[in-house]
């Protein structure tokens, strides 16, 4: 059985959002369950991360969904995990006008599927898709993030 790690999720949230990166883009993580399975996170439309034409800065809207899916799948794997981001792509289907949202929901198929795909060593390069929500559930982006996972090799 993997090892937690042993950060609770309303310390990590607490934490995040004091991060400098999302501090001062309007990121904001609204939640984040206490089994890291699922995170809420908002970002609102400001003077600093506003484009020339006044709506969300595409950057600002990738790094809202950056690193989420890596955290959740770590805390659910364990220290005897590797996880690393891979790739990314990114779609701008709408205008962001206001908050936006994104969710990250991971479960326990995925996690089953992810420890399967890297029995006896092997890696597996798995992705994920998330929307990114205008406050009327609106389409403004599509974020796909691909994780390389691997069991860590077993020192004798």
């Amino acid at each position: 059985m993997a090892r937690k790690r042993n950060v609770s999720a309303r310390t990590f949230r607490r934490g995040i959002n004091l991060w400098p990166p999302f501090l001062f883009a309007g990121v904001k993580v609204l939640d984040v369950s206490d089994d890291y399975r699922r995170a809420k996170v908002r970002l609102r439309l400001g003077r600093l991360n506003r484009n020339w034409v006044g709506t969300h800065f595409g950057g600002s809207i990738f790094a809202m969904t950056d690193p989420f899916w890596m955290l959740l799948v770590m805390q659910n794997l364990g220290r005897d995990y590797v996880v690393w981001d891979a790739a990314a792509e990114i779609s701008f289907v709408s205008p962001g006008r206001g908050d936006i949202f994104a969710e990250f929901v991971l479960t326990e198929d995925r996690l089953a599927e992810i420890r399967e795909l890297t029995q006896e060593g092997k890696k597996a390069l798995v992705w994920f898709d998330t929307e990114v929500l205008a406050a009327d559930g609106s389409v403004v982006a599509r974020v796909r993030k691909q994780l390389y996972v691997r069991e860590k090799r077993r020192t004798a």
